[in-house]
């Protein structure tokens, strides 16, 4: 990922994989907003997300965990904390199985344009870690800390983008 520095010239901007990953969270705050709602699920997640977090030099005291009913609450939280300028960047998890009824669309489509709202509004990175899937074998998969680990990826992206802002 490249930028246009004010000189015209182009400069790298640092992402979580590159060199010297293991120190690019030190100086940022993390607000990690979880869902209660299929708990088994978002535990995992939760451990993902402080491991990678851990994992690219991000101080435990600095890292923040917040539990919601569900989902659907997900958005009002992470405004609320992104909003609140203690945080460099939000990590909402969370966890819907679709199910026989239209519920699982409202729940899904509501929890991503509101945590994207949420960002937009605040200018604080909101990172959407929010499974969407159709079994809980898709569920586990995708929140197991050895196979997809989509706690730990929506904590890359989080701090991906507290540091470009921070170039802006």
């Amino acid at each position: 990922m490249s930028t246009s520095s004010p000189s015209g010239g182009l400069h790298r901007l640092t992402r979580p994989q590159d060199a010297g990953a293991a120190t690019l969270a030190r100086e940022l705050s993390v607000a990690i907003i979880a869902a209660r709602f299929n708990d088994a699920i978002v535990n995992p997640m939760i451990d993902g997300a402080l491991a990678a977090w851990r994992r690219h030099g991000g101080d435990p005291q600095r890292a923040t965990l917040m539990r919601v009913p569900g989902a659907f609450e997900l958005p009002l939280a992470a405004k609320r904390f992104a909003g609140s300028r203690r945080f460099d960047c939000v990590v909402a998890l969370g966890c819907i199985i679709r199910g026989d009824t239209p519920h699982f669309d409202f729940v899904a489509a509501e929890a991503a344009r509101g945590l994207s709202q949420a960002s937009l509004d605040t200018g604080v990175p909101v990172a959407f870690g929010v499974l969407t899937v159709n079994t809980l074998e898709q569920a586990q998969e995708r929140a197991a800390l050895d196979r997809m680990d989509k706690g730990g990826e929506a904590m890359l992206t989080a701090i991906e983008m507290a540091l470009l802002l921070r170039q802006a």
